[in-house]
Formats: C-alpha cells, structure tokens, sequence
C-alpha cells in the first residue's frame, strides 16, 4: 500500500524535514483548493491523500517532541 511505505518513509525524517515536509503539504491543499475554485481540479481525491499525510506527519512530530521530554 502506498499509505505505509509514505508513514515509513516519514519515520526516517528528523523533525525539521517533517516541518518542510507539512508546510510543502499546505502548500499543495492551498493549490489544490484554488484550482477547485477555478473548475481546474479534475483529481477531488488528492485533499484526503494530502490532510492524511499532514496529520500523520503532525502525529509524527508531536511524539518525536514529546520522547525526549520522557527520557529526562
């Protein structure tokens, strides 16, 4: 499946690859949504590809922040 090889590919990132990586993400909604306005958008299916590869960067992140906190 496409979903589990992107969250393993994510694992190997450090964190400021994965904020590179969400900002690059919101960009892509961004135009996706202005091409959606624009009748230009053919692929509707690509917003849920995108926001779940957002939020499983964001959950990515939110634990690699919080497991240093943990081993202090």
């Amino acid at each position: 499946m496409k979903n589990s090889e992107s969250i393993k590919e994510f694992k190997k990132l450090n964190s400021s690859q994965i904020n590179e990586k969400i900002d690059q993400l919101r960009r892509d909604l961004f135009d996706l949504r202005f091409k959606q306005a624009t009748r230009q958008l053919n692929e509707t299916h690509q917003f849920k590809i995108i926001k779940k590869q957002v939020a499983q960067l964001l959950t990515l992140s939110k634990s690699q922040s919080n497991s240093p906190k943990s081993s202090e």
